[in-house]
């Protein structure tokens, strides 16, 4: 079945989240789990919940809860590079690193047609050889809080071809991106974009009514661009 690319992506960061409230009685799962629920009250497509520090029985437990919590969340969350806890849990599918398992070797293993399976790429060869994937996550565009000060970044340019060389296999852009920045990936082809640091509050701001404005206003940048018309498709 043909469904709508995904246009916006939050990705997670409990440590950098955690931040904004030094000594704050919160727990990094009360915090994380209302990142996910403004994430889905404001339309993100997907949330890649994507903790690399954490173990396999802790990000189950997590996932458990805000699937039990959000019904609605599972079918939007795919696990950063833990493609076994993403099984275990039946998230919504696996975001793999470019120099994980291949986005076809993860396919073989889906529970059903349907589930997805995103793959990060820094390269437009890298995204040539992504056969089997639901979408690629294009980066580093522009310079990132999250990656090394002197890290190589795609451009406008190195976007477009990564989109270019992806064929019909939907890209997103992500690093150092706001909303400010849709109207530059929907001209590069890009279907959509993906951010941390444009989904993380400050100063106390209350996480879910923070995320879910963000994500709106990143959702209306798409509504009201005037780039590149928004065609491409992703197999579900």
């Amino acid at each position: 079945m043909r469904q709508p690319a995904p246009r916006v992506m939050v990705v997670t960061a409990r440590l950098r989240l955690l931040e904004a409230w030094p000594g704050a009685a919160r727990s990094w799962q009360s915090l994380l789990a209302a990142q996910v629920r403004g994430a889905l009250s404001g339309g993100a497509d997907l949330v890649q919940v994507r903790e690399p520090d954490l173990d396999a029985g802790s990000l189950a437990a997590f996932l458990g809860q805000v699937f039990a919590e959000l019904p609605e969340s599972r079918a939007r969350v795919v696990l950063n590079d833990r493609l076994d806890v993403a099984l275990a849990v039946d998230a919504g599918g696996v975001h793999l690193p470019e120099r994980s398992l291949s986005p076809g070797q993860a396919r073989s293993l889906a529970p059903r047609p349907e589930w997805l399976v995103g793959r990060s790429v820094h390269s437009a060869d890298a995204a040539r050889h992504s056969s089997g994937a639901s979408y690629l996550l294009a980066g580093t565009v522009l310079p990132s809080a999250s990656k090394a000060r002197m890290a190589p970044t795609l451009g406008w340019d190195g976007l477009r071809d990564v989109v270019d060389a992806a064929g019909d296999v939907p890209v997103m852009a992500i690093g150092g991106l706001t909303e400010l920045d849709v109207p530059r990936a929907v001209a590069a082809g890009a279907s959509g974009v993906a951010a941390i640091g444009w989904f993380l509050p400050t100063g106390g701001a209350d996480v879910a009514e923070f995320v879910q404005e963000r994500v709106m206003r990143m959702r209306l940048a798409f509504d009201t661009s005037d780039g590149v018309p928004y065609t491409r498709g992703l197999d579900r």
